[in-house]
């Protein structure tokens, strides 16, 4: 059952990007989970492109007093959440004037790239830089600090976290919810580490 936080519920729409097995899908689950508990309406929609053989995952949430559409326009997303640098290019046009972009700096090559067919792009960072405020994040340096490099998502998530207007007792209470208690202590912790971040 929602909690209200007594505060304006606030439109934020956010669109999550990288590769398959990256955690996407768990990142945007635990964000939905939190925001309900904040008492937000919220529509969710998942593109898996090929997700298994590291194809494409694109998650759009967007969070309101009430959404009618799960689907994000061109030019309107408040925050990019980027698990992977060339994810974050093919998808800055969705970025609003003003918004943000949170990265991953990890980078990982698609098969055209690994076979020779095409060159990853160069600069990425800057690029995304002169379209929208960018915040890079070394997600999996930071997961592996905190014990566990499957729990760079849960690192992103908790940057996020730190630039949403949902309480942090929502959030901690949402990895507890969503996450296998065996791997609680390393999301808790990987989830601290990003929010940590300015």
């Amino acid at each position: 059952m929602a909690e209200a936080t007594g505060a304006a519920l606030v439109p934020v729409d956010i669109l999550m990007v990288g590769v398959g097995g990256q955690g996407i899908i768990l990142a945007s689950k635990i964000l939905a989970h939190a925001a309900r508990t904040a008492g937000y309406d919220i529509k969710v929609s998942e593109i898996h492109g090929m997700a298994q053989r590291g194809g494409s995952v694109v998650t759009q949430v967007r969070l309101g007093e009430r959404v009618y559409s799960p689907l994000i326009p061109e030019g309107e997303a408040d925050i990019i959440l980027a698990f992977e640098q060339l994810e974050a290019l093919r998808w800055l046009e969705y970025v609003k004037g003003g918004g943000t972009i949170i990265v991953n700096s990890q980078v990982i090559y698609p098969v055209p790239v690994l076979a020779g067919m095409a060159q990853y792009p160069e600069n990425i960072i800057a690029h995304l830089s002169r379209r929208a405020h960018t915040l890079v994040v070394d997600a999996l340096d930071k997961a592996l600090e905190c014990g566990n490099a499957r729990a760079a998502n849960v690192v992103l998530l908790g940057s996020l976290a730190r630039r949403m207007p949902i309480p942090l007792s929502y959030w901690l209470s949402a990895i507890e919810d969503c996450v296998p208690a065996r791997y609680l202590e390393v999301n808790r912790a990987a989830f601290q580490s990003g929010y940590a971040l300015c």
